[in-house]
């Protein structure tokens, strides 16, 4: 789901599903196929990067996935993998993420590349110069500062935490935030001229757009990997933001003739980037209740986990994806935001072998603390009652 797929204001515990994300963006494990590869995919991957390690370039294939994932997945292999050749290793890692694929998942991707090839072979770009990330355009200078200098301090400088695990800094240029809701117009203009019928973001939004499919992947992808994943690493290394290699990106728009709020949920993302571009609109709060692992997802929301965000155009919120969010209706006027899903196929492999999730799931780290006190309390009581029998 998006950090906005599914918006509302419901304050109470409400079942949370599948992501319902269109074009390949579930992430629910299926059987693995049989032959070779499953054998070789028993094994599991490191759960630390090998950093010496020089990957191959997969850039000359045609794969399965994206090439930059394979690159970013080889540190983790086991030791006798990493001295193996190429294709033996493409064979490991495609098994590896066919596990987050449901069944008949790649031939749906096929048709969706065939779908993405129609619209950016008829589509005529607006502003060609977003399709080239030029981060003096598309940034405010303070976050580029923070960029280049690419310490945690250099970070904390220009991003509050209002609320634990929830991060806000201001990031893109009015006059980019323009140039991406005219190049948006132009997109649905086509669309309605054309009649073609485009796939929205997810199943809950009637309105919006994907940006990857008519053009704009390569411009999300040097974004998720320059300018978030370095932030990431810094506040979301416990969830995979080191990792970040394949991205979901897209538009949604509320207002009047156009989705009014969206339920209560998760997203499936590991980190989400929610940018307003504006335009004029009142409400349309962002609130947060607290995150939590796919055991706990519908247990209560604890008091100091509230916390409702007023959009500012330019400014974005950065946060898990497994944080609890919604938004409430905007009332007037028209609001659009940028939702960028960054996600790790490296965690998600690794997620499989954890039974909890204390480090950044609410409910995980409650249990964890409980447990601990009453080992503590246990072992309190046993040494009384030794002391006691030694006295008598």
């Amino acid at each position: 789901m998006s950090s906005e797929q599914r918006e509302g204001s419901q304050e109470t515990t409400t079942t949370v599903e599948g992501n319902g994300t269109i074009g390949g963006n579930n992430s629910h494990p299926v059987t693995m196929r049989a032959a070779t590869s499953s054998v070789v995919s028993c094994q599991r991957l490191r759960l630390n990067p090998n950093n010496e390690h020089r990957p191959d370039s997969y850039e000359d294939l045609q794969l399965d996935f994206p090439n930059s994932i394979y690159s970013s997945l080889e540190k983790y292999l086991p030791p006798n993998m990493l001295v193996s050749n190429r294709d033996d290793k493409v064979k490991f890692m495609t098994d590896i993420m066919l596990r987050h694929l449901p069944h008949g998942e790649r031939s749906r991707a096929q048709r969706h590349k065939d779908y993405r090839q129609k619209i950016i072979s008829n589509y005529q770009p607006l502003h060609r110069e977003l399709y080239t990330l030029v981060p003096t355009v598309c940034f405010v200078p303070t976050f580029l500062k923070a960029i280049n200098e690419n310490t945690e301090d250099s970070f904390r400088n220009i991003i509050s935490e209002p609320s634990p695990g929830v991060f806000v800094f201001d990031m893109l240029q009015p006059s980019f935030c323009e140039m991406m809701l005219s190049e948006i117009d132009n997109f649905e203009r086509w669309v309605g001229e054309t009649k073609f019928r485009i796939m929205r973001p997810n199943t809950m939004n009637k309105y919006g757009a994907v940006l990857d499919d008519f053009g704009l992947d390569t411009m999300l992808d040097k974004l998720m990997e320059g300018f978030i994943r370095p932030i990431s690493k810094v506040f979301f290394n416990d969830v995979g933001g080191a990792t970040l290699d394949s991205h979901h990106g897209f538009v949604v728009e509320y207002g009047k003739d156009r989705d009014v709020d969206l339920g209560f949920h998760v997203d499936d993302s590991e980190v989400t980037l929610n940018v307003c571009l504006g335009k004029q609109f009142v409400g349309g709060e962002l609130f947060f209740r607290g995150t939590r692992c796919e055991k706990h997802v519908n247990t209560a929301t604890k008091p100091d986990e509230i916390y409702d965000y007023d959009h500012v155009p330019g400014q974005a919120v950065l946060h898990r994806g497994r944080h609890r969010h919604g938004a409430r209706a905007t009332t007037a006027g028209h609001r659009v935001n940028m939702l960028l899903w960054c996600r790790s196929s490296v965690f998600r492999e690794l997620k499989t072998h954890q039974k909890e999730f204390s480090s950044w799931c609410g409910e995980c780290f409650c249990e964890k603390r409980e447990e601990k006190v009453r080992s503590i309390d246990a072992l309190r009581k046993k040494l009384f009652k030794a002391a006691r029998q030694t006295q008598a």
